[in-house]
């Protein structure tokens, strides 16, 4: 009988780590990462959370979550364009509120009406649908966007509050869409597989009666393998106040980041990607 209960309490926990909040990426969820290697801590806020983002049972990107900003600081995936529709409703992340719940994310309604959770308790765990209404020159920014998933569901997994930032509207819908739907493709046309991990940087303002950080910076980066065996990789930053890109190296990104967050050395990728 004993062996029975050993058993039955290793099988517990092996569920426990299945959950979608997870306590790092070293071990899980990390087939978003250039050989599997997340960055560095040196991203990391005071109160992050590492979700590993799962819809229908299937996880497809990785976001390590600030808690006190209620913004992503990254979302990591991998870049496979494809055409679909967009989603109509936004989806939050259950297991920010307690690990119990569904590790596949939901909307706010479907917790309320069917795991009886409180908008309150929804509220204080993470940005909700209501904060990013009524913006002005601001509007829901993807981190990992909808267009570089090449199935309806993995587009459908980006409609997460936890996956989103108030974004400028005009960089939004102009230089940063030029950066998502034009640049990626022009410098992935020879990868095998491309790596993309995608953030933003706290600001010094809030909506939502200064519930959601503001970020300062959007920024982007990516590593790859090429077909020819060469591995190459990118970055590119905006401030969050204009419609203007920069396009930059890998290492350079690194050292702006570095400067911006002031939390330490920043490495986004493994050795093998160039920084230069």
């Amino acid at each position: 009988m004993l062996w029975l209960l050993l058993l039955q309490v290793w099988a517990s926990c092996l569920w426990l780590g299945q959950g979608e909040v997870v306590k790092s990426f070293a071990n899980t969820c990390n087939q978003f990462f250039y050989q599997n290697m997340p960055p560095a801590k040196g991203l990391e806020p005071q109160n992050p959370a590492w979700i590993c983002q799962t819809f229908k049972n299937q996880p497809f990107y990785a976001t390590l979550y600030d808690k006190k900003g209620r913004i992503p600081v990254y979302s990591a995936y991998i870049y496979q364009p494809g055409p679909g529709t967009r989603r109509d409703e936004w989806m939050v992340e259950p297991q920010l509120i307690r690990n119990n719940l569904p590790k596949d994310m939901e909307t706010e309604k479907t917790l309320r009406e069917k795991y009886s959770v409180s908008e309150k308790d929804i509220r204080e765990s993470q940005a909700v649908y209501q904060d990013y209404l009524k913006l002005k020159g601001l509007n829901r920014g993807h981190l990992n966007p909808a267009s570089h998933h090449k199935t309806q569901d993995g587009r459908n997994a980006t409609f997460t509050l936890t996956n989103i930032v108030p974004q400028n509207t005009a960089l939004n819908k102009g230089k940063w869409n030029a950066y998502e739907q034009k640049t990626m493709p022009k410098k992935s046309k020879d990868c095998k597989t491309t790596y993309a991990i995608v953030g933003a940087v706290p600001g010094n303002s809030y909506i939502a009666n200064g519930r959601v950080n503001v970020p300062s910076h959007i920024w982007a980066s990516a590593c790859c393998k090429t077909k020819k065996n060469t591995v190459i990789a990118w970055g590119a930053i905006a401030e969050n106040n204009q419609n203007n890109i920069r396009i930059l190296t890998l290492g350079a990104l690194e050292k702006k980041l570095a400067e911006l967050y002031k939390r330490g050395p920043v490495s986004l990728f493994h050795k093998d990607c160039p920084r230069k």
